[in-house]
């Protein structure tokens, strides 16, 4: 299905998908990947939304992997998060809406960062509109036929 006739070359706009792929600014993808308004497109090796973790959320959204202040804990002072940091992350999880536990959402969420899991063609379609009112999004996407 074709999104968008136009695109703005200086933002990264899902410009098409079908079944098996999709298309990121005129260039197609039959891989998983991760996109933000700016920056490269990433093709990234999940065949399945089982292989999402936290771990992989926290290093798409350009999280360290451990807080700044080791003691932080001791007074409950919040992890602060990159200027760049997205606001929320759109999942895509193939052609059926599958949810992640919470287990694996919940600390980026406890960050302020929003998770929204649905299909990847919704993800797409989301993606486009969020991007297109200049909000800091990150999409994980899987190809529609991935389970």
């Amino acid at each position: 299905m074709l999104l968008q006739k136009d695109s703005n070359p200086a933002l990264n706009t899902i410009t098409a998908y079908g079944e098996d792929y999709l298309e990121v600014n005129r260039v197609r993808y039959e891989t998983t990947i991760c996109v933000a308004p700016e920056g490269a497109i990433r093709s990234l090796e999940i065949t399945s939304i089982d292989q999402v973790d936290t771990a992989l959320l926290r290093s798409l959204s350009g999280l360290s992997e451990t807080r700044r202040n080791a003691m932080a804990f001791l007074d409950d002072t919040p992890e602060e998060l990159p200027a760049d940091a997205p606001e929320v992350i759109l999942i895509g999880t193939g052609s059926t809406q599958i949810f992640l536990p919470v287990t694996i959402t919940q600390p980026l969420m406890a960050l302020g960062i929003g998770i929204e899991i649905m299909n990847t063609h919704a993800a797409a379609r989301t993606y486009n509109i969020l991007m297109s009112e200049d909000r800091r999004v990150l999409a994980l996407l899987l190809p529609g036929k991935t389970s």
